[in-house]
């Protein structure tokens, strides 16, 4: 991969402070909610289980990126609106993140318990085991549902202007739909994985792609008034990068340290994603590997010994070192679209920063 420096994770995109304060935004907001729903004897638990689910980590890509969008459109400081319009997209994560748990059955997220698991262990007394299992299920899909619907009175409660809520709107409503379809593709292509790349690299481009890197730099743009050139340059860097940055995450997903990433490395096998990892090793291996293989992809109950055979496989087809080569690809792609676009040299260095953490992240 070529990169000639390498910059201190404490710069790139001076992401502890506005961790921080998107932290503290989120943090408040869940605070006056769970005050109302005290007042109105309202149960605790749904408030509770999201704001431990905020409070669990989280790389805050999404707020950060809209920030940098805002200084790159020319924005100064973080005013307060802009700040919670940033946390708005963070809460629209957690409901995206919640309900994928859900649907890809989920033990572990951050290293700890997913929330539906978290729910169902907390209604195990006069249950079965099946029981409380829908009932967490179900609870989870409330509390992403509530997530959802206050990622919306973030946004519509942050003192934006007419001008500002116009501009933005529209990319908002495009970004939750393009996330719907590109999960709406990956769960139907789940289970099933084939040779088809291109369906593979649809799911990273909506799912990850345009979600979690073109839309953000948008918003934050857009709240600045940016010009349609620039949102044309920054998804020109987007696209591409957040197409390795899903590939680096489909690596990741199989080869990754669950100490780093906060996950198992079995879910991908055991679920079947149908990933371009997968797609390629399935292109290039022999009947053998093939036969081989397949029986593991999907496997619900998939061991430990099971899937350092299918590792091994996908290895020997040249799969991961040949995503490793389209990862190289996209990054330098972006890089050639970043230095032609017209920002300016802070706001293009926090990208570029970024642009290599995103690639080389082992989490």
């Amino acid at each position: 991969m070529t990169a000639t420096t390498t910059p201190a994770d404490s710069q790139a995109l001076h992401a502890d402070p506005v961790r921080a304060e998107v932290d503290r935004l989120l943090d408040d907001f869940l605070t006056t909610k769970a005050r109302a729903a005290a007042a109105q004897n309202m149960p605790a638990e749904a408030n509770t289980a999201l704001r431990g689910f905020l409070a669990a980590g989280g790389k805050r890509l999404r707020p950060l990126l809209c920030l940098t969008g805002w200084s790159a459109a020319g924005g100064r400081e973080r005013p307060r609106p802009v700040v919670q319009t940033a946390a708005a997209l963070e809460m629209f994560h957690a409901f995206c993140l919640i309900h994928d748990d859900l649907m890809d059955r989920s033990d572990t997220r951050r290293g700890k318990p997913t929330i539906h698991r978290t729910l169902a262990a907390q209604h195990t007394h006069g249950r079965t085991g099946s029981a409380a299992d829908h009932l967490g299920n179900s609870a989870a899909v409330l509390v992403g549902d509530l997530a959802l619907v206050w990622s919306d009175e973030l946004l519509h409660t942050a003192g934006l202007s007419e001008r500002q809520l116009s501009d933005v709107l529209p990319l908002i409503d495009a970004m939750r739909s393009e996330v719907m379809y590109g999960q709406y593709l990956d769960v139907t292509a789940t289970g099933t994985p084939g040779v088809d790349v291109s369906r593979a690299l649809a799911i990273c481009r909506y799912k990850t792609a345009k979600y979690t890197i073109e839309r953000p730099l948008h918003i934050g743009a857009a709240l600045a008034g940016a010009e349609q050139s620039l949102l044309d340059s920054l998804s020109a860097f987007a696209i591409p990068l957040g197409e390795a940055f899903q590939l680096r995450d489909d690596l990741l997903g199989v080869f990754g340290d669950p100490t780093h990433t906060g996950k198992p490395a079995l879910d991908d096998l055991r679920e079947g994603k149908a990933t371009v990892l997968i797609a390629l090793a399935l292109r290039h291996a022999t009947r053998t590997q093939i036969d081989q293989l397949r029986p593991l992809l999907g496997h619900r109950d998939l061991t430990h010994d099971q899937a350092a055979t299918a590792r091994n496989i996908i290895t020997a087809t040249g799969a991961a070192q040949r995503v490793e080569t389209m990862i190289t690809e996209r990054y330098e792609q972006a890089l050639s679209q970043l230095r032609a676009a017209p920002l300016e040299p802070t706001s293009a260095r926090l990208l570029r920063d970024f642009a290599y953490t995103a690639v080389r992240r082992t989490t």
